[in-house]
């Protein structure tokens, strides 16, 4: 049975984030972990090199024969962007998305430039629907 790569670790979030050079994107990424916390009443950790994860469900795809554990929502300070990710996908959440400021999105990632680009507010309303969906889903499966 093939497993997840990227896996929950015991490593430093704060170092992590505080090596990021860029002092915009640190600061961002420190205010993405409150948010995150806020909605989750969880601790960050870190998930492979380079996701910040919050709470955690076992994943097992029926397409593949992949299963693990994941964050319930996370970010990563990408090169090009702050990528959140937002489980479950994006239909449940058009109007949130309609209110939150300049973004791209892919299957279940948010790219966000810089967080000024986007409402802090709606960003957590989002963060917060998107883990209820979540727990939803994992508590019915």
């Amino acid at each position: 049975m093939a497993e997840l790569k990227t896996k929950m670790t015991e490593a430093s979030v704060e170092d992590f984030l505080n090596a990021i050079k860029d002092e915009q994107t640190r600061n961002d990424c420190f205010e993405i972990v409150k948010i995150m916390k806020q909605v989750t009443k969880a601790e960050p950790k870190l998930w492979g090199t380079s996701i910040v994860g919050f709470g955690s469900y076992h994943y097992k795809s029926e397409r593949s024969r992949q299963e693990g554990d994941w964050p319930l929502t996370g970010f990563s300070p990408r090169k090009q962007n702050l990528t959140l990710y937002i489980m479950g996908g994006f239909d449940p959440h058009k109007d949130l998305l309609k209110k939150l400021g300049k973004f791209k999105t892919s299957v279940g990632c948010l790219y966000i430039k810089k967080l000024a680009d986007v409402d802090k507010k709606v960003l957590k309303e989002l963060v917060n629907a998107s883990v209820k969906v979540m727990k939803k889903s994992v508590s019915a499966s």
